[in-house]
């Protein structure tokens, strides 16, 4: 397996630091962990305590209260914290971390404001999804220019551990990825709740119906993944002409489930462009 960061040589410059030890940060650690890079080379800065005894029993790395000269040994810093703490955390460890390449899965913080807060150029930005937990993720990425090729690979090969990535051309096109495959995973555990609630209405155990509604959303997934048909054209052979598909999906229709749907999906987009705005730099 290729690690993400050197190493055959020993050097003090090929750590990795994470700034927030919470879920996303856990994914990537455990998919990096897995992929070969040694647990003495990943540091974590996580202020609650709790949170920093479970990262060490997990994993056996190290995870500090604050940001320190230790930081100084990364090679790259991946930012896993809320968008209301990133500038007071950037401010306290950028000192540390001018030689590194940064890496954001923080929502809706721009990378104009990382870099005003870090003073370095080197930043990608990163839009995870909770399925890189058990390393189905989708993660969208954008590179700022001065941010090499090389160093694009080492963000490659440290997202790949949690899943899939596609990379984007314009930063904004961020804010349209956190509404659809960042807040995605809500709406699908959404839908099966409804589909769950149902089916006990209907008769079903509870159990049957999580069952059922869970792996029809995974059977349907890989087959949309592994046809190269259109999702319209997948769903038309489902629904047959006065068929049950066909009644429920005209009481959807009628109630105006699929333009709801899309209006919220607006909303996420608008949020995350808020989110920016409100905790960015001034």
């Amino acid at each position: 397996m290729t690690s993400p960061l050197p190493t055959d040589t020993e050097t003090d410059t090929s750590a990795i630091a994470f700034i927030g030890g919470g879920n996303m940060a856990s994914a990537i650690i455990g998919g990096l962990l897995q992929q070969g890079t040694p647990a003495a080379r990943i540091q974590v800065v996580e202020p609650w305590a709790e949170q920093r005894a479970k990262l060490r029993a997990q994993f056996g790395i190290t995870a500090e209260a604050a940001p320190g000269a230790a930081l100084a040994s990364a090679a790259l810093v991946i930012w896993a914290v809320k968008p209301q703490t990133f500038r007071e955390a950037a401010l306290q460890a950028g000192p540390h971390t001018g030689q590194a390449l940064h890496l954001s899965v923080a929502a809706g913080i721009r990378s104009d404001s990382m870099a005003s807060w870090l003073a370095t150029e080197r930043i990608v930005r990163a839009m995870p999804n909770t399925p890189a937990l058990v390393g189905q993720g989708m993660t969208a990425l954008f590179a700022r220019p001065a941010v090499t090729a090389a160093e694009r690979q080492t963000v490659e090969r440290v997202i790949q551990t949690t899943g899939e990535h596609l990379w984007l051309a314009q930063e904004e096109q961020l804010d349209a990825v956190t509404a659809l495959s960042g807040s995605g995973p809500a709406y699908v555990f959404y839908f099966i709740e409804a589909m769950v609630q149902a089916g006990t209405e209907m008769g079903l155990s509870r159990a049957q119906a999580h069952q059922l509604a869970v792996q029809t959303f995974v059977g349907s997934s890989a087959l949309a993944k592994a046809s190269s048909e259109p999702p319209e054209t997948l769903r038309e052979r489902v629904t047959s002409k006065g068929g049950t598909t066909y009644a429920a999906l005209t009481s959807l229709e009628r109630d105006g489930v699929k333009q709801q749907f899309m209006r919220a999906m607006h909303a996420a987009r608008q949020r995350a462009a808020e989110l920016g705005d409100e905790f960015g730099a001034a």
